[in-house]
């Protein structure tokens, strides 16, 4: 549920539940497997993690797994939210935890104009939780702090008027309301373009799979440049750098574009049909021929599916 809203990712749950019912199950599995039943949820790495983590809850815990904040910690892709609401769900260990529900409402009943993403605010609402949930069933507590900021203290337009804590609250007293939490404004995001470009042979097609660390990783995709600036096919740079890698020869055809907004960067990406291309830049990718069917079963990205589903079917 990490960056994802629940009603998304509960069918998403089901799948892997009943793809791998245990961890035993989930340790065999392969990445490929994990990231195509992964496909639409974006931050892949969450996936990989969890496949990491179900081998090593094999390797060094009998497969069974831990329910202690500790050792939860230490298993990746699991910090310090995971582990406190993994450990006091499971065995009511009191360890509090902070997600935008918990740093809202507690932002906005104590008066707190610390900034909820800065160090300082992180590590004083963190102690401030703690402080709360001693003496309290964990369990329950946990449950319903982050349920009342999502569900009674929402982030625009709460009901306060009906809110059982209104009479205490330092926002509601104090007409704050809409100004608490405080938050650091983001930094500028990441404009990038990327260009594919769709090679066919029959009914087969050209894929990369990306390798690099970047977004993305392990999931398929075309052959592709990625460009400073958006471009087109009167742009003789960007057609000088597509004979570069396809050949003097090539053919090259506008199909489609579209835009992809990540956390922290925006991807324009433009699809390209090639013909009368030579094949000697595979060298330079991990690249192979895939059937149209068999590619269903790679993992790809969003932009990939769309691309498959809205636009590859008609060409």
């Amino acid at each position: 549920m990490q960056q994802t809203r629940v009603e998304q990712g509960l069918p998403y749950f089901n799948r892997f539940l009943s793809a791998f019912p245990t961890v035993h199950d989930f340790a065999q599995a392969s990445e490929t497997e994990v990231l195509n039943l992964w496909q639409g949820l974006g931050y892949y790495s969450r996936g990989r993690n969890m496949l990491y983590t179900a081998k090593e809850v094999l390797r060094l815990h009998h497969g069974i797994f831990p329910t202690d904040y500790s050792t939860l910690l230490t298993l990746k892709g699991i910090g310090s939210y995971t582990a406190a609401a993994i450990s006091s769900f499971s065995s009511g260990a009191q360890h509090a935890v902070v997600d935008g529900n918990v740093f809202r409402l507690l932002a906005r009943y104590f008066g707190i104009d610390l900034p909820i993403n800065g160090t300082a605010g992180k590590r004083y609402f963190s102690d401030l939780a703690q402080q709360l949930i001693q003496g309290q069933d964990a369990s329950v507590y946990n449950q319903a702090i982050m349920e009342f900021g999502a569900l009674q203290c929402k982030p625009k337009s709460p009901d306060c008027a009906s809110c059982p804590l209104q009479f205490d609250c330092y926002a509601r007293k104090n007409n704050l309301v809409d100004s608490l939490p405080v938050k650091l404004k983001a930094a500028a995001k990441r404009i990038r373009h990327l260009n594919y470009f769709v090679c066919t042979d029959g009914d087969l097609l050209l894929v990369n799979k990306r390798t690099q660390a970047d977004v993305w990783q392990h999931l398929y995709d075309f052959p592709s440049i990625e460009t400073d600036v958006a471009v087109d096919l009167n742009d003789l740079q960007f057609l000088a750098q597509v004979q570069e890698h396809f050949g003097k020869s090539v053919s090259i055809k506008m199909l489609t574009s579209m835009k992809h907004v990540l956390t922290h960067q925006i991807i324009y990406v433009q699809f390209f049909a090639l013909d009368n291309y030579i094949i000697n830049f595979i060298n330079t990718g991990d690249y192979k021929w895939v059937s149209r069917g068999d590619l269903e079963h790679l993992p790809q990205s969003k932009v990939i599916s769309s691309f498959l589903t809205g636009y590859l079917t008609k060409y």
